[in-house]
């Protein structure tokens, strides 16, 4: 069957690839702890911030396109809308500037204005709303109005990357890790804000029959780990503090069943161990790194406590230079979460 579009379509799914080309996979870092190191305990961070785009979400954004392409959704002249705290926006921006669409991503107006400008700086235009709850529905309005696409990261994310393989983050994962002391990870930790990487890696693992378990480290202010337990799927909350974790209502893209288990950390925790990773490794990283860095450290203080020996692998989301004028600022950090100073201590004594 011939389509109209069928050129458009073609030119538009192979720019996206030839770009994917062009992009080396990320590092797989190994973390300098001693403390654990001599007892057999190893941590890793796969470092999701040398994408183009600077995140994890540039992934997300790659497989967000070419699902919406390929479904039909996205059409020449589409006006592509997201729902988005941030980073996703950001990628989204920069592959539609690729397919010359317009973008425009919908935000709660507390979004940190580096975000605001990287997202403009690749084209996009931003539409703030007062709350966090308030994104879903205006998106939708937007691209009604725009006869365009609403992305809507937080229902497709779980199913528009093939899980079973295809040079995922999660065979990307195993693959790096395949010549260290503990190749097959015995956790591996990632927050949640669409629940896409978790249901990647959680599915993955299972498919390959691999012995690892998954964490999700939970920012207070998520409905996520209530969801865990409960099974509620009309959970609402405040949400959540940490740019691009948690979320104040369930995603449909967030698949309990696979997570093994959840850890709710704190603000003053998130922010705290962000610092603490920073120091460690040299340059600076950002807060929902900061809280995967606390579900790998309890990880590896239990398995220490119990003379358990394996790896502990997580991912570092994006760079700290985006949050440079705010979680990175310790006036900024003191007046809405209070002093991390005693936080900060404490993470320190556990890596003795």
């Amino acid at each position: 069957m011939n389509h109209p579009a069928s050129s458009w379509l073609k030119t538009a799914v192979a720019l996206i690839e030839a770009d994917y080309q062009r992009s080396a996979d990320t590092h797989l870092i190994a973390l300098p702890l001693p403390g654990f190191a001599r007892l057999g305990i190893d941590l890793y961070l796969k470092d999701e911030s040398t994408h183009p785009t600077g995140s994890l979400k540039h992934r997300l954004a790659r497989s967000l396109f070419l699902y919406g392409l390929c479904n039909g959704w996205i059409v020449q002249g589409s006006t592509v809308v997201e729902a988005s705290s941030g980073s996703t926006a950001v990628s989204e921006a920069y592959f539609a500037r690729l397919l010359g669409l317009p973008f425009i991503a919908v935000m709660p107006r507390n979004t940190s204005p580096e975000k605001i400008a990287q997202i403009e700086f690749y084209g996009g235009r931003c539409h703030l709303v007062d709350s966090a709850l308030q994104v879903y529905d205006e998106a939708l309005a937007l691209a009604r109005q725009t006869n365009g696409h609403y992305m809507d990261q937080f229902t497709y994310a779980e199913r528009a990357t093939d899980w079973r393989g295809n040079n995922n983050i999660a065979q990307s994962m195993f693959s790096q890790m395949a010549r260290e002391r503990h190749p097959i990870p015995r956790w591996i930790v990632v927050g949640a804000g669409t629940g896409g990487t978790s249901a990647t890696i959680g599915r993955y693992v299972r498919y390959q029959r691999h012995d690892t378990r998954l964490c999700v480290p939970d920012p207070q202010g998520s409905v996520f780990g209530e969801y865990h337990r409960s099974g509620d799927a009309s959970l609402t909350g405040p949400g959540s503090n940490i740019e691009g974790i948690g979320r104040p209502r369930v995603e449909a893209s967030f698949i309990r069943t696979l997570v093994d288990r959840m850890l709710e950390v704190s603000d003053l925790d998130s922010v705290a161990a962000m610092r603490l990773l920073s120091e460690l490794l040299g340059r600076k990283v950002g807060p929902s790194t900061g809280t995967n860095f606390i579900g790998m450290l309890n990880l590896a203080c239990e398995m220490r406590e119990r003379g358990q020996q394996g790896s502990i692998l997580s991912l570092l989301c994006d760079a700290g230079e985006r949050y440079l004028p705010s979680y990175h600022d310790a006036a900024w950090v003191q007046a809405r979460f209070g002093d991390c100073g005693p936080a900060l201590a404490r993470l320190k004594l556990q890596l003795a």
